[in-house]
């Protein structure tokens, strides 16, 4: 079976209490038999390269997660391949003075219509929630809100647009 090659982004990690080490978080992904494992920034998004369907790899990178930090881990997989198209798709201007640009990933299509019906700065896309909100209201927008909520904990994870595009490139130079 040929390996693919994941971007793994996991939820509410070095916020909220929740303090992983980038390098531990490799080693436990390692050790959970994944190859060419390698962090980007210390918000929780590491490539990594498997076998297995994406359904698979985010089942094991949780285990690995809950079994090594004993937390409640929640991680959403896409290919880098999904992970492209979907920074190509961002709908908005990229670059908007005094606002910031995000790409909510969200595993739950019941989830993404009502995130998505919050507001009228946000676009559905596949998967994905796009949205931009003026800097410093970020926590006070509908979509910040809502995700803080437990029903949204295990289905969403939002990055800003400059993160994705960071991950992107470190794909692109790990080729």
């Amino acid at each position: 079976m040929t390996a693919s090659r994941y971007v793994a982004f996991l939820r509410g990690i070095n916020v909220g209490g929740v303090n992983l080490k980038m390098a531990d978080v490799a080693a436990a992904f390692t050790a959970a038999g994944f190859t060419s494992v390698k962090t980007i920034l210390a918000t929780g998004n590491v490539l990594l390269t498997s076998p297995d369907s994406a359904a698979n790899v985010r089942t094991k990178t949780e285990v690995a997660l809950r079994n090594a930090f004993e937390y409640d881990a929640w991680v959403l997989v896409y290919t880098a391949a999904q992970v492209a198209a979907i920074s190509a798709a961002y709908p908005f201007d990229r670059d908007v003075e005094g606002h910031h640009s995000y790409v909510t990933f969200v595993s739950d299509a019941e989830v993404l219509d009502e995130l998505a019906a919050l507001t009228d700065n946000a676009h559905r896309g596949d998967g994905v929630l796009y949205w931009q909100v003026a800097r410093g209201d970020t926590l006070d927008s509908p979509i910040s809100k809502a995700m803080a909520k437990k029903r949204y904990k295990s289905s969403t994870t939002t990055r800003n647009l400059r993160t994705v595009e960071k991950v992107l490139a470190s794909v692109d130079s790990a080729k």
